[in-house]
């Protein structure tokens, strides 16, 4: 995945456990996904 690539449609749960989609948020307006890189890890 490279910057600006348009990312497949996911869902997850919230800090209630209520399932959001990506494009339940996006119709909110735009949307930044982040990535920690080895986030939790001993590397």
């Amino acid at each position: 995945m490279n910057e600006n690539d348009r990312m497949q449609s996911f869902s997850l749960p919230d800090q209630d456990g209520v399932m959001v989609s990506s494009d339940a948020l996006l119709a909110q307006g735009p949307l930044v996904v982040y990535f920690y890189i080895k986030a939790m890890t001993s590397g």
